[in-house]
């Protein structure tokens, strides 16, 4: 493989690049959707970009050719591509990709967080010190990710001396069996065993996959009996963790455990505020209230509601208004509870599916998207857990399950029409009218 430029070089290119791109877009177009792009690699005649995902798939979409004009124009490769070169790393040994903005500064606190945010930063001021491990859970989209990253960037900033890697258990099952084929098992062990601080995301992902479960298990007992960090994260409590083997379990209790919970209006509004604000975005309290009262499930819907709003404004020359947030994002009150029985018809029924080939094994492309939707929907307006959820979709596991919610949230945020369509069909499934099966 070509090997690409050095760092430093690759930076430099990219702040010359941007400096372009600054001068061809409004200043509140490069902040949204320009700035947050970060240079990951360089190979043959293609610059690699990676974003946060919602971000990422819209300049990707709408500023491509853009892009590459003004990467060309600085002397750079003559093609952009997006994400990571395959089968590389993006940065270093800290494992994934860190985010750079995910810092305890621009971490919103509320009510909902306060605990898990003290935690996540007592532990960054003092790793092995205040608590082991720290056990963050909650459904997705409230911010684990966010805390769990700050503390590696925490760490980076103020104890570059440590060894730290974070990584999801998706990653961290993926790299496994990729050693255990290329009998690369002893790297393995000391990539993930022979540092200071272990961050891992998502724990969940292990349920079901016994020989990863068991490396897990060796390699978090050889970093607390060495005195290493662990910070973990999951979608609920590690007793609910039903397949995930009992020792393990209990091993995630061993320190502390907080709940990130939903977020209240409140600290929805001081969130808009904060993304409007820093895209130099000027709009009036009462757009900001009307979006916020609107997404109440969690910040990623939140922060994919404002994408979407912004994109519609722009796309349509429409001003923003709370008009154009009921346009937009139609409100719809969350009863306590919902039967999924009323969720699956009425998916299945948009679609033109039978209730049958919804939670069937189809890999048709209409049954696919209406599945994903209706598991979207279930997760968002039922209090079900992703395996109880996966057992109603035709007995799947929770990774199957885990991924439709990733879609259809990563959707959201890019395509309006798929917007539209899970708006509708939310009100739908809120507001039946009368005579409806």
């Amino acid at each position: 493989m070509e090997d690409g430029p050095p760092r430093h070089d690759l930076n430099a290119l990219w702040r010359d690049a941007q400096g372009r791109l600054r001068s061809s877009v409004p200043e509140s177009t490069f902040t949204l959707w320009l700035a947050p792009l970060k240079p990951t690699a360089v190979r043959g005649n293609t610059l690699f970009l990676t974003a946060p995902d919602d971000v990422r798939a819209w300049a990707e979409r709408r500023y491509s050719m853009l892009i590459r004009e003004a990467v060309a124009a600085v002397g750079g490769p003559a093609e952009i591509g997006f994400g990571t070169p395959e089968g590389e790393s993006q940065d270093g040994d800290t494992g994934l990709d860190l985010n750079s903005s995910l810092t305890f500064e621009r971490f919103v606190i509320g009510d909902s967080n306060r605990l898990a945010h003290a935690a996540a930063l007592a532990v960054a001021e003092a790793p092995s010190e205040a608590y082991n491990p720290l056990f963050l859970h909650g459904p997705p989209g409230l911010g684990k990710t966010h805390l769990l990253v700050a503390v590696a960037n925490y760490l980076r900033t103020h104890a570059p001396e440590l060894d730290v890697r974070y990584t999801t258990a998706e990653s961290f099952t993926n790299e496994f069996v990729g050693a255990l084929r290329a009998s690369g098992i002893d790297e393995f062990k000391r990539r993930y065993r022979d540092i200071d601080v272990l961050l891992v995301d998502d724990v969940q992902f292990l349920e079901g996959k016994r020989q990863t479960e068991e490396e897990f298990f060796h390699t978090f007992n050889a970093l607390y009996e060495g005195g290493s960090q662990l910070v973990l994260s999951a979608d609920r409590l590690p007793r609910e963790l039903s397949t995930l083997a009992e020792r393990l379990r209990d091993r995630f209790e061993w320190g502390l455990t907080v709940a990130v919970e939903p977020p209240n209006l409140a600290t929805r509004v001081t969130v808009l505020r904060r993304l409007t604000r820093e895209a130099g975005i000027e709009t009036d309290g009462g757009v900001i209230d009307e979006l916020a009262r609107r997404i109440d499930a969690n910040i990623r819907l939140l922060h994919g509601g404002l994408t979407r709003l912004l994109a519609h404004a722009s796309l349509t020359a429409k001003p923003l208004s709370s008009d154009l947030v009921a346009e937009v994002v139609p409100k719809s009150a969350r009863p306590a509870r919902l039967p999924v029985e009323e969720i699956q018809q009425r998916v299945a029924s948009a679609f033109g599916i039978s209730r049958a080939e919804l939670v069937g094994s189809s890999r048709a492309a209409t049954p696919l998207r209406a599945r994903q939707i209706a598991i979207f929907l279930t997760r968002e307006m039922t209090e079900l857990s992703l395996p109880q959820i996966g057992r109603i979709y035709g007995g799947r596991d929770h990774s199957t399950v885990l991924n439709s919610l990733r879609r259809i949230e990563a959707g959201l945020a890019e395509d309006e029409t798929l917007g539209a369509r899970v708006d509708e069909l939310r009100t739908a499934i809120h507001n039946p009218t009368p005579g409806d099966a």
